[in-house]
Formats: C-alpha cells, structure tokens, sequence
C-alpha cells in the first residue's frame, strides 16, 4: 500500500510532465490518419485532438488543486485572441451570414484555442533550471527521428501519409516517385519544412551553447531534409535567419562551414534548384488582338514547375509592345506548342457549348485565330506563386476590405490563402490580427532579454529560438505556418519552455 501511494503522489507530482513529453514525441511523429472526418471539407479529428483534449482535463484539475500555475499575462493575452476570434465567427455566422457551414468554422475557431493551449502545458511543466535541457533534448531526438524518415521515404520508400488533397486526406499510405518532395510524418513538404527553419536555429544554438557534436549533426540531418523539401519559401527564410543569427552571435567559422553544407547539398538536389530557377522565367504570351485573350503555352510534366498564367506587364496596366506573330521570330516548336493549346481550348469552349465539329473545321479555327494573335516576350511567374497572386491574396485581401475590423470569419478563406498575414486579416481583421501579433512579439521581446541576462550558454539558445521564429515569420508571407497544426503546436509548446525558463524565480517562489 505505501508503495502504491508512493507511486501516486510521484505521478501526481509529474503528471504534467509526463503529458508534455507526450505531446513532444505524438505531435511531430504520428503521422496524419484521420480518427472522424468533418463534412464539406477534408479536415479530420485525429488522435491528437483526443491527446491534447485529455491533457487540457488534466490540466485544469491540478490548476484548481493548485498543483500548478498559470502566466496570468499571456494568459489575459491569449484569451483576448480567442475572445476576438470567437466574436468574427458569430459576427460572420449571424450577422454577414457567408460562413455557410456553421461546425466547420467553429472548429477552425476551435482549433486556435487548441493549438495555442499547450503553450500553458509547456509553461506549467517546467519546474527546475534544467528542465528547458530535458525538453529541448526530446525535441531535439524527435527531429533527428523525422529527419532520418525523411531521408528513408527519399531512397527507401518509406510511405508518406499527405492532406495535400481531399483524397490525400482520408489517410491513405503512399509511396512517392522519385520527383516527389518529401513530407517525412509530416501532411505535406510545406509543413515539414517550416519544421526544421524553425528548430534548426534552436539545434545550432544547443551545439554553440553546449559544443556537442550531435546537435550539428542533427542540423545536418534537418538541413538534407530541407533540401529535399524543395520548399523555396523555407529555403529562403532558413538562409536569412540562420546567417544573421550566425553573425550576431559572431561564429565566422561555423558560418562559413554551415553555408559550405548549404551550397553542398542545394547543388545535389535537382528538384530545389529547379524550382528556384523556375520561379520567374521569360516566355513567349500569345495575345489574341480581336478578344484580348491571353494564351501562355506550357507543357505540365512531374518533374517541372510549368508557369501561371498571371503576366505582370498586363495586370499593372502598361503597354505592352507586342509583335505580330509572323515577325516574332519564333521557333517551329513554339508555334506546334501554340496550336496545341488553342486546339486545346477550342476543344474545351466546344464542350461547354455542346457543339460538335471535325478536326478540319478545329484546325481552321486555329490558323484564323493564328492570324490575330500578337506576340510579348516578358517575365512571368510560376504556377505556385501565380496562383497566390492571382487567387489567394486577392481573395483574402477582399475579405479584409469587407469587414476591415473583424474580418469575414474563421475558415471563411478555405482551408489555404498561402500567406498567413492576409489569412489572419481576412478572417479576423485588424482586432483578432493586432492582438497575435502582439503576443508573438511579446514573447520574442521577453525570450530576448533573458537572453541578454544569461550566461553564454543559454543565451545561445535562447537567441535561437527568436531567430527560429523570425524564420517562421518569414515562412509566414508564403504559407499558412502557423495554422499548419504540427508546426503550430511544436511552436507553442517551445515557446513555452522559454517563457518558464526565463521567468523560473518568479514561478519558484510561487510555488514554494
């Protein structure tokens, strides 16, 4: 009996902590199967709701036995955002009526109060100095178990379980090709990347504090995985943080050989360097003079990054000097490639119209069409980045000018808008957005004087979590990151250990 009661009053002591490191090892490695899927859209209730639903229980039984404590600050902070977010839903539901489907927008409202939640999980289970070491060390072997996944999905098939489509997310095991970009336990390259700029700033840090060797090897490790992710917004954001965080923390050296390993493995990925070079390419667009329509021939394989059909001299309005076709001095592939897709779209138009007519007759529309057509050789984007500009950011930036202070409420952008700034604009306007920018900069200014205070060791990880969340905040203008839930929560939860570490005499005395 007295061991028993010993063995309780231990797990009632460490309850807290044992449901933290759970959620550590759960959230990043469980891949994304479906347990119950919402209607009239693919997202799903996975095992993680449960998880951190039975936490939050917990959680709040050993606040009211004053087993814990809570930051009364970011507490006021967070619940003003939820409050904000909570008051665009019923505005969007009951008074501007256009969020049609009632549970799914209450879950997406939900979900901010979820994935922010574990901030207070992660604050209330740090009780001694050496704490932050324990879960950054968890964190730390969790990426090093992603990375190595990563690396055996590439040249092991090892399956990959993706939401990047309805169909992708009922669960299904897949086996990617060898053009595909890599997504590790993670639901898609995008997410997974914005994984590892997050924690490699972090994984530097503990190999700058510590001068241990398996910290950088697990940067090597997260940094291969990078490449193959091919993900250029997170590339990029990675090359910014980690070089400035590199020099202010003046590590010449280890910059220069980190950025040896960078221009290494960028130059033995295809996929990545591909994908940057194809970003903006200079084409040959096709305007018909009678109807003005634009016509930009692409040919779409796997393996490439075809262009959009966004062309930027036209959409700002300037003249454009076009040339008639037969003086354009183009190629007999280009003008093959044009008549294919004017077949193309005849083809289509005579679909939607239910005529029908012969392959002579299709072929004599397209030489007369040929006849009217104009030629502007200029600079477009990819089909990515044009689909931003020409969809996404309008549609969320409508949103916004709609209802400028509180939006058009949560989920009322779809499940995307690819630009987490215009995403929070749009859904909750000026008041839900003021406020999580405020909390997220308060949490940098606090992590950044702490640092200021600490010894060297701790302060290099400490300015490697502001530098890891400046690469999320960069991330942030190309994809929706902080919605993406397993880079939300690994966010929150690390954000925080820091804030406990850095406030652990107040909370000492507090709980003495």
């Amino acid at each position: 009996m007295k061991k028993l009661t010993k063995w309780l009053n231990w797990l009632d002591k460490n309850i807290i902590k044992i449901l933290a490191t759970g959620l550590i090892f759960l959230i990043p490695l469980y891949p994304k199967l479906p347990l119950k899927m919402v209607n009239f859209t693919y997202v799903a209730i996975r095992i993680e709701d449960i998880y951190i639903a039975f936490c939050g229980i917990v959680f709040l039984i050993q606040f009211f036995r004053k087993k814990i404590i809570i930051n009364k600050k970011y507490f006021l902070m967070f619940v003003s955002f939820w409050i904000a977010v909570f008051i665009s839903l019923i505005y969007g539901i009951y008074v501007q009526k256009n969020l049609v489907y009632h549970q799914l927008s209450f879950l997406h409202a939900l979900r901010r109060v979820e994935y922010m939640s574990v901030f207070f999980l992660a604050f209330a289970s740090l009780k001694e100095r050496k704490d932050i070491f324990y879960y950054l060390n968890i964190i730390i072997v969790v990426l090093f178990l992603v990375s190595i996944y990563g690396i055996g999905q590439k040249f092991l098939g090892w399956p990959a379980v993706q939401t990047m489509n309805p169909e992708y997310a009922k669960g299904y095991l897949l086996v990617l090709d060898a053009n595909a970009r890599i997504s590790s336990t993670f639901a898609g390259h995008y997410d997974l990347a914005a994984y590892l700029v997050f924690l490699m700033p972090i994984t530097l840090g503990l190999y700058i504090g510590l001068s241990k060797k398996i910290y950088f090897f697990a940067f090597f490790l997260a940094l291969s995985n990078l490449v193959l992710t091919a993900s250029r917004a997170s590339y990029i954001s990675y090359l910014i943080t980690i070089i400035f965080f590199l020099i202010y923390l003046r590590k010449p050296r280890l910059l220069i050989i980190v950025l040896i390993l960078t221009v290494g493995l960028t130059l033995l990925s295809n996929n990545l360097t591909k994908r940057i070079s194809r970003t903006f390419q200079q084409k040959n667009i096709f305007i018909n003079s009678q109807t003005g329509e634009t016509t930009i021939p692409r040919i779409i394989t796997p393996d490439d990054l075809p262009v959009g059909n966004f062309v930027p001299i036209q959409s700002i309005g300037q003249k454009l000097n076009t040339l008639p076709i037969d003086k354009a001095n183009l190629s007999a592939s280009d003008i093959a490639m044009l008549k294919r897709t004017l077949g193309e779209q005849i083809k289509e138009d005579l679909k939607k119209s239910g005529k029908q007519l012969n392959l002579e007759e299709i072929n004599a529309l397209i030489e007369a069409n040929i006849k009217n057509i104009q030629v502007v050789n200029t600079i477009i984007p990819d089909i990515s980045f044009a689909t931003r500009l020409q969809v996404e950011w309008p549609r969320a930036i409508k949103a916004f000018l709609k209802n400028p202070f509180l939006g058009t409420g949560p989920g009322s952008l779809t499940e995307a808008s690819d630009n987490d700034y215009l995403r929070w604009l749009g859904e909750f306007g000026l008041m839900g957005t003021s406020i999580f920018v405020f909390i997220i900069f308060s949490i940098i200014k606090e992590i950044y004087q702490a640092a200021k205070k600490n010894d060297m060791t701790r302060k290099a990880i400490f300015f490697g979590f502001i530098f890891g969340v400046f690469a999320l905040l960069i991330n942030a203008t190309y994809i929706d990151v902080f919605e993406a839930s397993k880079v939300a929560y690994t966010f929150w939860f690390t954000a925080g250990i820091f804030i406990a570490d850095s406030q652990l005499k107040n909370i000492l005395k507090k709980t003495s």
